[in-house]
């Protein structure tokens, strides 16, 4: 330990968000284009998908949240609207190791990306006339642990046969 509390062997990491935008976004009102009024209770449905690629500079990742909201009105089978955001962000990431890269990339860069993309459906909802939807906290950890799970669990199970 160094005099001042800290380990000199600690690794040290850097990262910057170089750039974030959305790269795809679809809003569909379907209640207006049915002609359909008045109060309806909606059930919201979330998808996340997320992913991840190295970029031709050094140390730069591009990072994907890809978001599909479902808006169905509780007491029948009407779709009251369909948002689908693909919100994107260049991170320059230095001195993480490769090997924890890949929970690094896909747990810690969303959760930079998350809060302004909150803000965006939020925004989006509401203009297209809904309330607001203010998604809740997404436990990207949790995320990331289910499909390092699922995939473990395909390369278990034996190949298909036709």
């Amino acid at each position: 330990m160094a005099e001042n509390g800290s380990d000199p062997q600690a690794p040290t990491f850097r990262m910057n968000v170089l750039n974030q935008f959305i790269r795809d976004m679809s809003f569909e009102n379907i209640l207006a284009q049915k002609g359909a009024s008045g109060e309806v209770q909606p059930d919201v449905k979330v998808m996340v998908n997320l992913d991840a690629k190295k970029r031709t500079q050094e140390n730069q990742y591009e990072v994907a949240i890809k978001l599909t909201v479902d808006s169905s009105a509780k007491d029948a089978d009407t779709k009251l609207f369909l948002l689908e955001i693909d919100y994107a962000g260049v991170f320059n990431i230095e001195g993480v190791p490769e090997d924890q890269m890949h929970p690094f990339l896909l747990i810690e860069c969303p959760r930079m990306l998350f809060p302004f993309l909150r803000r965006i459906v939020s925004d989006v909802t509401r203009d297209g006339g809904f309330p607001p939807l203010n998604l809740e906290n997404i436990d990207f950890m949790q995320l990331y642990r289910n499909e390092i799970a699922r995939r473990k669990a395909e390369e278990g199970q034996p190949a298909a046969t036709n």
